[in-house]
Parts: C-alpha cells; sequence; structure tokens
C-alpha cells in the first residue's frame, strides 16, 4: 500500500494545484471517482466530495487540495533523497497532497467513506468555510497534521488583519540623501502557526530595523510570499544621510549611483510601526505545551499610492484571537493604517471522546509514545466542529517538515508507517 501511496502523491504533484487553481484537480478527480465507481460532487467553492451511491458510512477522511506556491503557477518537481522527498527550489505539496493521496489510495480498494478534499485552505481555509453539502458521517479523520506519534485534537483559531496607509508625499532633497537598495533572502521561513516560536527571522523586521537604525526614508519595499508564511525575501529602496548597516549576515545592501533632486517618501509611521511592531509569540500555554497567542508580520508592499501591509493573526481560544485582533487593529490604526480583517476561522477546542480514544489505541500499537496534542496552526477541523457540533474529529499526518518553504519536505518511511495505522483506523470505524 505504502508504494501506491508514493505513486499517488507523484502522479498528482503533476497536476497544478496552487491555492486559486481548481479545474485541473477537479477533472482528474471525476475520472479517478468514475473509475472506481464513486460519485463525485464539486460545490460552489469547488469542494469536492466523493462516495459510494447510497452510501452509510460512518467515517469522513479529509484533506485539502491545494498547495502553497511561493512561485504563481509552480508545479513541483520532486526529488528524492536520504529517506525524503522534497521539491526543486519550490514547496513539495506535500501539505496536504500526502494526505489526498492516502484517500485516493483507499478509494483504489473500494472502501465505502465519505472523502472530503477541500479547496483553497492555504489562502484561508475558504472551501471549508463554505462547504455546503451536508455531511452523515459520525467520524472525521483530517489527514492535515504534519508530526508523526502526536493525534491533534484541538488548533488555533486565526484571522487575517490587512492595512493600508496613504501618507506619502515629494520633498526636496535639500539635506543630500544618498539612496540605497537593501535586499534580503536566503533566510529559513517556515509556517506562521507551527515554526512561529522556533526564533525564524523575519525578513521585513529585519530592514524595518536596518531603515530606522540609520534614520531612513521609505521610498519603496516589498517583500513576504504567503499570509501564512514567514516572510523571507524582501527588498527596500530607502533615501540616508549614512551608510545602513546589515541586520541579518544574509542582507544586502548597495548604494545607488544616482542623486535625486526630490525624494518621494512615505510617512515615518510605517518603518515606525515594522519597527516596533512585536512579531511572533505572545503567549504560551505550559498545561498543552503550546504556543497559545502569537501573530505575523507577512507582507508589504508599495503602489503608486498606497502601501499594504498583511498580519496573521493565531490564538488556541477565540477569546485571545478576539483580544490579539481588536489590539492590532487599535495599534494599526494608531500609526495611520486604515485597516480591515478577514479570513477569520475559530479555534477548535480539544476534546477528548470515543473517537480519539479509539485512534490513540490503535495508533499506540504502532508507536507507543503516541500522544493527544493541540497545535498553534489552522486546521479545517476548527470548521467542520463549528459547522456540525455533533461530529467527532482527529487529526493525524506523517512527518513533514518546513512547509510552506522551499526547504519542505516529508520522511518517506513515515508516510509508510501511518499507512498501517490510517489502514486500521479504517476499517474501525467504516
Amino acid at each position: 500500500m505504502k508504494n501506491n501511496i508514493i505513486e499517488i502523491f507523484k502522479q498528482i504533484t503533476q497536476i497544478p494545484r496552487c491555492s486559486g487553481t481548481h479545474e485541473p484537480f477537479i477533472t482528474f478527480m471525476k475520472e479517478f471517482a468514475s473509475k472506481y465507481d464513486y460519485e463525485c460532487i464539486v460545490d460552489r467553492y469547488k469542494n469536492i466530495i466523493c462516495k459510494k451511491a447510497n452510501t452509510k458510512a460512518n467515517l469522513c477522511l479529509q484533506s485539502h487540495y491545494d498547495i502553497v506556491c511561493l512561485d504563481d503557477g509552480c508545479v513541483p518537481q520532486i526529488i528524492e533523497e536520504d529517506g525524503f522527498f522534497k521539491a526543486n527550489n519550490s514547496t513539495l505539496g506535500a501539505d496536504n497532497g500526502i494526505g489526498c493521496a492516502y484517500m485516493l489510495d483507499l478509494m483504489t480498494r473500494g472502501y465505502e467513506l465519505e472523502y472530503i478534499f477541500t479547496s483553497d485552505e492555504e489562502i484561508g481555509l475558504i472551501g471549508a468555510n463554505n462547504l455546503d453539502t451536508q455531511l452523515d458521517a459520525k467520524y472525521m479523520l483530517n489527514l492535515d497534521s504534519e508530526s508523526e506519534g502526536e493525534i491533534c485534537i484541538g488548533c488555533a483559531g486565526g484571522v487575517d488583519i490587512f492595512a493600508k496607509h496613504y501618507d506619502k508625499k515629494i520633498i526636496a532633497n535639500d539635506e543630500n540623501y544618498d539612496l540605497y537598495e537593501i535586499e534580503i533572502s536566503k533566510i529559513p521561513g517556515g509556517h506562521s502557526g507551527v515554526d512561529i516560536d522556533k526564533n525564524i527571522p523575519n525578513g521585513i523586521k529585519l530592514i524595518g530595523k536596518t531603515i530606522k537604525e540609520c534614520d531612513g526614508l521609505l521610498l519603496e519595499i516589498k517583500g513576504g510570499e504567503r499570509i501564512n508564511s514567514i516572510p523571507v525575501n524582501v527588498k527596500a529602496i530607502i533615501a540616508s544621510k549614512s551608510e545602513p548597516e546589515k541586520s541579518h549576515e544574509n542582507m544586502c545592501i548597495s548604494k545607488i549611483d544616482t542623486k535625486s533632486e526630490h525624494l518621494n517618501i512615505w510617512n515615518s509611521d510605517i518603518t515606525n510601526f515594522i519597527y516596533t511592531f512585536a512579531n511572533g509569540v505572545r503567549g504560551f500555554d505550559k498545561n498543552l505545551n503550546v504556543v497559545m497567542d502569537s501573530i505575523n508580520l507577512a507582507k508589504i508592499s508599495t503602489s503608486i499610492d498606497c502601501i499594504d501591509i498583511e498580519l496573521s493573526a493565531r490564538s488556541m481560544s477565540n477569546e485571545g484571537l478576539l483580544n490579539i485582533k481588536k489590539e492590532t487593529i487599535v495599534l494599526l490604526e494608531s500609526f495611520g493604517f486604515e485597516v480591515k480583517t478577514a479570513g477569520k476561522y475559530p479555534a477548535w477546542k480539544p476534546d477528548i471522546n470515543e473517537f480519539t480514544k479509539e485512534v490513540l489505541k490503535i495508533y499506540k500499537k504502532y508507536d507507543a509514545n503516541a500522544s493527544l496534542e493541540a497545535i498553534h496552526a489552522g486546521l479545517e477541523c476548527a470548521i467542520f466542529k463549528d459547522k456540525f457540533p455533533n461530529i467527532k474529529v482527529a487529526s493525524i499526518g506523517p512527518n513533514i517538515f518546513n512547509p510552506h518553504s522551499r526547504s519542505e519536505r516529508v520522511e518517506l518511511k513515515s508516510v509508510e508507517n501511518l499507512s498501517a495505522i490510517v489502514e486500521e483506523i479504517v476499517n474501525s470505524f467504516k
């Protein structure tokens, strides 16, 4: 079975699945479902639901089919190395392509389950939020976790925060400012939830530090890849009377050999916000051994008349999420930004029940150290629990490292280990 899962993963990796791209995978799924005698329903938000006609399935398997693409239209090229799959200079899409592969493997063997492949998880859990199909199963196994041995029974809620600033002016260069280009890249990056406590440098914060500490004036800036990723690539043009100093070894600073009589600069409040903003972990839950609250300054860009900033806030409680949202809005507004929010999803409160107990019991046959955990990342489980309060949910997955980055890799032995666990869980609840 493991080899079939790997081959299916290789196959679907060649199908364009960047968030927002739906039709190639939908076409594949319609043909696949027909081949193995499943109904295939596609709703208005491009979620795909597969099931046998007149099914009375007790268990639903769920994964999202979109992947994070740091470059538009990317189709990952898989490299196998030292027992891992990774990709050639891109994300791999094991998040959540491996989950899809487990589900497709079970479909090839005729398992009578509800299978839900959700759309656009990586850009705001859009598919899950807008699912317009009733679920009949009593239990759901989500396959989007990324640590073998951990059974997730709770996750953070989240909200995306978007801020705009319009204060830009032209000044005479009477004080003989020089122009500099500042660029940073080749820093680790990572997931803004599960990696937020790993002291991964934030490229936007680093450039903000360099600008502020040379009393620079901001002319242009662009940085960050996705709202749920720690930003890696950032570039800015500034004016300064003194040469800026690097705030990271991977930062490049070059003087622009052009003198300008006038400078088109942004309000210093923008740089002040970036410099002073408390990015990262805001609270830690010792009982759950997980980050409680966090926020990530994810993207920034300038256009002709506006500067845009995007942040992603998370909390393990809905109350905490509301607090961090309100505090961030007030802070941004105090620096002159106009603010709106979107993409909110609830926290999933940990719940131990007959389903999670049985999943743990099965898992412990294969791994005596398996445990029930909560994670500081958004899982669609939270949405399904909110939509269907009586459904019992757990989430598992193989070892996937550095998702949402070019360093993403999945451990093949872990994929094999989990395949046996998934099959036994399915056999127990089908």
